[in-house]
């Protein structure tokens, strides 16, 4: 009996030392408790919240790493069948709570991995003043999305001392995956007063934000039922003036629908789809060989476009063949118009999958065309990942173009290794390309490479951007990165050498680069480059010079990046071998409560063979940004382009204006009122007075039905 007791209690001392063992190496965990009778979401943390689980010891993030967040942060969670609940109680005693509706103000973050997968999440943000943002987060918090939206509802209440956060997520607005009763979570604070960050886990400057190293949420058990299907009508009424053309007043609708088939598949369809919503492309002289890749910002291909992604963009540049600007694309200022889309998106912790097509219609110097997309990517390990990619587009039997590409990337550590490999056939031309690169740490030291090579065939340029057909570059990097607790956050130190062989050309351009890059601790930095080397395009051999600074800076009342880029290399755009510069300034600032003024400005510089100025083009975009309540918002804007010839009278000369507003109204979740103005105008030859070109006015209404 004596020792029937003894073995019990050796195998309760051994349970409860793993335990603790287990508790030393694995992260915080916080359980969510189910309630008969769910909280009201109106900011007050009523009694009910005091029966749920609650998480805190908040560590910072930034300014001082992992020591103890200077305020006290307490955060509740509670489910019912249909929805997770999670309430934030945020003190205030030290520093003084800061609401500045459309400015820099406190704010809070949760972040759900509904999948486990340790590299996926969910994250839904809530200013003190009460604004929604949401996304997901990616590629183990190296990257994220901001382009989904979700239906969840918040509610703020401000006090002396604390302010106090309900959230409300229906379980059918997110994906997850069934029956899976642990998710990874976090919770991260920001106090304004202080630009600080406490995040509820651990997060190290050397190891970066990681969905790895998140808590578990225990208990989770989601029940709800229901069709998931969502319906977007949208109608709008458009003015349009296009240079001596008729003027056209329009009447159209479109139609968009998504369908949760499960909570991890996802059907999205647009009929007619209109954009009018969509700012501009803003003006860019582009000095280089190859043309400038433009953001995708149409909600149909933003949403979910990171089941499309290759893997290796983190260590390679990406062999990009799917480019979904490519789908209604604008040929001589006239967009393509797109008849419909079709997009299929599967998750789960091993597998992603998507497929999307879409159909374009004709236009004189255009004919109808049919895009094909397919994408398939398995999880290896937790943090590594291997994908195919097809992209296809027809428009007849001698007028087709397709890619099919296979990549993968494997992380261990602060270490990984990349490679993609693609091969295309545009109107029987066949081609090929492959893009590898590895980063490691050893200690402080930090090494970097990258191959990439593109078959003189390889051609995706009605699917894809991969412009460099021909192209060869070989990249190797090894410096010291430093982590400090002063003033100083971080300092990297990196020579490197890029060898680079241009398409047509026989030899390799060899170019060696210094990059010295420290962080402060004030949220301010600077990058410095410089690079020289020998070079070989455009059937010329040269010294290549280059010269850039970047400087970055975020206060309490302001945001800025400004530098400037000096090269001596070969213009592509005046077709000559000559010094060029690139100078930017990025200003934004919070003067009161609502209004935001931005400024965004370039400066183009060429010179000629005997270096003397040729022309000067500077471009300054005024920008207001009125958030008139945290629903209603009013952006204004202006792009002004000029012409200094110093081969002429060397006077400025304006070339363009670009005005353009856009007023929103989310009256609903996920439910839009839009009235958008744009208006351009452009010199034409060497008349000094600018003409119309394009004017529109649109009005648009889209409205959420929720089943």
């Amino acid at each position: 009996m004596k020792n029937h007791i003894t073995l019990n209690q050796t195998k309760r001392t051994m349970s409860h030392l793993l335990l603790i063992f287990l508790l030393g190496v694995n992260s915080k965990s916080v359980e969510v408790r189910f309630c008969d009778t769910p909280p009201v979401i109106d900011g007050y943390i009523e009694d009910i919240w005091h029966e749920a689980d609650s998480a805190c010891g908040f560590i910072q993030r930034i300014p001082q790493e992992s020591e103890t967040a200077t305020e006290l942060t307490i955060v509740y969670l509670l489910q019912d069948k249909d929805n997770l609940y999670v309430a934030f109680k945020c003190f205030s005693i030290t520093n003084k709570l800061t609401v500045n509706l459309g400015g820099n103000e406190d704010w809070i973050i949760l972040y759900v991995d509904t999948f486990g997968t340790g590299t996926t999440a969910y994250y839904f943000k809530i200013t003190t003043s009460g604004i929604q943002t949401d996304g997901i987060i990616l590629d183990d918090g190296r990257s994220k999305d901001t382009s989904w939206d979700g239906v969840w509802y918040s509610a703020v209440k401000c006090f002396d001392d604390r302010y106090e956060v309900e959230i409300k997520i229906p379980f059918k607005s997110i994906r997850y995956k069934k029956g899976l009763p642990e998710w990874g979570i976090n919770f991260e604070r920001y106090i304004s007063a202080k630009q600080e960050r406490d995040c509820w886990t651990e997060i190290t400057e050397k190891e970066g934000f990681r969905v790895s190293k998140f808590g578990t949420l225990k208990g989770i058990n989601p029940q709800s039922f229901g069709y998931y299907f969502e319906t977007y009508p949208e109608g709008f009424v458009s003015y349009n003036k296009i240079d001596t053309f008729p003027t056209e007043i329009k009447l159209k609708g479109s139609l968009n629908f998504k369908w949760d088939l499960t909570p991890q598949t996802t059907l999205a369809a647009t009929i007619y789809p209109d954009f009018a919503q969509i700012e501009s492309d803003p003006y860019t002289l582009n000095f280089f060989r190859y043309p400038i890749r433009l953001s995708e910002k149409r909600p149909f291909f933003v949403e979910g476009s990171e089941v499309f992604r290759t893997n290796g963009w983190e260590v390679a540049t990406p062999i990009d063949i799917f480019y979904s600007r490519c789908i209604g694309k604008s040929i001589n200022n006239h967009l393509i118009p797109i008849i419909g889309g079709i997009k299929l998106v599967g998750k789960s912790p091993t597998w992603n999958i998507g497929v999307l097509g879409a159909l374009t219609d004709s236009l004189e110097f255009e004919p109808k065309k049919k895009f094909a997309v397919l994408r398939v990517n398995r999880k290896i390990s937790k943090i590594s990942d291997i994908g195919m990619l097809f992209n296809g587009m027809m428009a007849n039997a001698e007028d087709y173009n397709y890619a099919i590409g296979l990549d993968g990337i494997h992380r261990f550590g602060l270490n990984r290794i990349g490679l993609q490999g693609a091969v295309s056939n545009r109107n029987r031309k066949i081609g090929w390309a492959l893009s590898s690169g590895g980063q490691f740490t050893f200690g402080t030291l930090v090494a970097k490479g990258s191959y990439e090579a593109y078959s003189d065939s390889f051609d995706v340029s009605d699917i894809g951007y991969v412009p460099w057909a021909g192209k060869r570059e070989i990249s190797i990097a090894v410096g010291p990165k430093f982590y400090f607790k002063n003033f100083v956050r971080t300092f990297y130190l990196a020579p490197s050498v890029v060898l680079t062989k241009e398409p047509d050309e026989n030899q390799w351009s060899k170019n060696i680069i210094l990059t010295i890059n420290p962080n402060f601790r004030n949220n301010w930095g600077f990058s410095f480059n410089t690079g020289l080397g020998k070079r070989y395009e455009a059937n010329l051999d040269y010294i290549q010079k280059e010269l850039t600074f970047l400087v970055w800076g975020d206060g309490f009342k302001y945001a800025t990046n400004f530098g400037s880029s000096y090269y001596y290399s070969y213009n592509w755009h005046l077709n000559c071998l000559a010094y060029q510069a690139v100078n930017w300034l990025w200003f934004e600032c919070y003067p009161i409560s609502r209004f935001t003024p931005i400024l965004d400005a370039n400066i183009w510089i060429e010179w000629d063979t005997l270096n003397a100025i040729t022309e000067i083009t500077p471009k300054v975009t005024p920008r207001i940004e009125l958030q008139i309540t945290k629903d209603v918002s009013c952006d204004i804007f202006n792009e002004l382009v000029w012409s200094i010839s110093q081969m002429e009278d060397k006077n400025a000369s304006l070339i363009s204006s670009r005005i353009g507003l856009l007023f929103s109204y989310n009256f609903r979740p996920k439910s839009w009122f839009y009235i958008a103005l744009n208006d351009y105008r452009k010199q034409i030859e060497f008349n000094r007075e600018l003409e119309l070109k394009n004017q529109i006015v649109v009005f648009k209404v889209k409205y959420l039905f929720y089943f």
